[in-house]
């Protein structure tokens, strides 16, 4: 994605936490509105999700670095190239419904791909974003992943409010 990156280590479990330090990141530091905010799943003895802050074609602010320690363990560069994005350029104006085209013209997204589909949707297909669009980056793009709803429209894979694993029991 690019070299101007930091990640935080915040020792989150949880990547709807995640979301949400992000977010206050966001509000807390008046990060630019074109700077990408991905959360990373980190493996091992203590797994874990970590999120990184970059911009695609200049350095951080110098000052940012210092003020992240606040929100955990900063460290240079990526943790891994497959992020998941929370903060884009574009992801705030992807609320309700819209075509496909519009979702890809409006944000940093470069392409939606549908479960189960051998090819890209048609761009006059409707986007039901459920005010929750979280596209993964895959070679150097953003890309959404989608699943069918009703009606012909698609919704985003990731749903906003998932249900815990064994929520009933």
């Amino acid at each position: 994605m690019t070299p101007h990156a930091l990640t935080v280590d915040a020792g989150v479990r949880d990547v709807l936490d995640a979301d949400r330090l992000l977010h206050r990141m966001a509000a807390g530091l008046a990060l630019p509105e074109d700077v990408f905010g991905c959360t990373h799943l980190v493996r091992g003895d203590r797994p874990r999700v970590a999120v990184s802050l970059a911009l695609p074609s200049r350095p951080l602010p110098d000052t940012l670095r210092e003020r992240l320690t606040e929100y955990g363990t900063v460290t240079p560069g990526l943790p891994d190239a497959v992020g998941r994005a929370v903060l884009y350029p574009g992801a705030p104006s992807l609320t309700g419904t819209m075509t496909v085209a519009e979702l890809l013209a409006g944000s940093a997204i470069a392409r939606v791909t549908v479960l189960g589909t051998p090819g890209p949707p048609a761009p006059d297909t409707r986007m039901v974003t459920r005010d929750h669009v979280r596209p993964q980056w895959q070679r150097d793009e953003l890309v959404l992943a989608a699943t069918p709803a009703l009606g012909g429209a698609l919704v985003p894979f990731e749903a906003p409010d998932p249900t815990p694993c064994c929520a009933d029991h």
